[in-house]
């Protein structure tokens, strides 16, 4: 199970932990290696650099999350205009195929609108499955027309079957495409980092000071996440122009 993939806990855990650690830190100035007073302009370098990173590490992930997001979105609408693309192509086969490749297109956009738009990790396997054997149809549709003209206005449509295969690939490899763990590993350690220091270099025990960061930290790790999980977050891709699309050819 990816942890990331669950937006509202990673939000409740960053803040827990982030909040644990700055009274760690308040409890080891305060009992075990109090902080002096002469060696406070060190510490405040330090306390500001591990901070000036957090912030570029948390602006170089949202940038990530972000561009991963629009990736996505960009394959949607270039699956639909695949689709859309192929639907007319297919009126220069013979008939018979031009009416069998139509109905399988209307088919193959319901389950590619039901991958967007699905949650359950279950009902995705039965929605691969089924793509999957749409996707064998559709080519074996083309193959007779092919083998028996192999002209250019075939090959056009070909061409255009090969499309709408390669691009639902280019979509799940753009669904797999996610901030790597080992940053996510990384951006926790030093906003725990920056949360013990806050609590060490604190001149005094203050719950409303201990908040701000945890708060603003958790808050950020939480939108990155909502972002970045394509099935687990608020933030989704719709299939816009699928729903468009098949509500197009269905009132042809």
């Amino acid at each position: 199970m990816n942890l990331m993939n669950f937006p509202f806990v990673v939000l409740v855990l960053t803040f827990v932990f982030l909040f644990l650690a700055a009274y760690v830190g308040d409890f080891l100035r305060n009992k075990i290696l109090p902080l002096k007073e002469d060696g406070r302009e060190d510490f405040g370098v330090v306390l500001g650099a591990t901070l000036t990173l957090l912030a570029l590490l948390i602006g170089f992930s949202f940038s990530m999350a972000v561009s991963r997001y629009d990736q996505r979105k960009n394959y949607e609408e270039s699956e639909a205009n695949a689709i859309g693309t192929e639907y007319v192509r297919a009126d220069l086969l013979p008939s018979a195929d031009t009416a069998r490749v139509h109905d399988l297109l209307k088919k193959y956009i319901d389950q590619r609108v039901l991958f967007y738009t699905t949650r359950s990790q279950q009902s995705l396997a039965k929605i691969d499955e089924d793509t999957a054997e749409l996707q064998k149809e559709l080519w074996s549709s083309v193959l007779p027309a092919a083998a028996a003209q192999p002209t250019p206005p075939i090959a056009l449509v070909v061409s255009g079957m090969n499309d709408v295969l390669n691009s639902q690939g280019y979509t799940q490899a753009a669904w797999w495409n996610r901030i790597p763990i080992a940053a996510w590993g990384l951006m926790a350690a030093i906003a725990i980092c920056c949360n013990l220091l806050i609590g060490y270099g604190a001149h005094q025990t203050d719950r409303r000071i201990f908040l701000v960061v945890p708060i603003a930290v958790s808050i950020a790790f939480f939108l990155i996440s909502d972002i970045d999980s394509p099935r687990g977050g608020s933030i989704l891709v719709a299939p816009q122009n699928l729903l468009s699309l098949s509500q197009s050819l269905r009132t042809q």
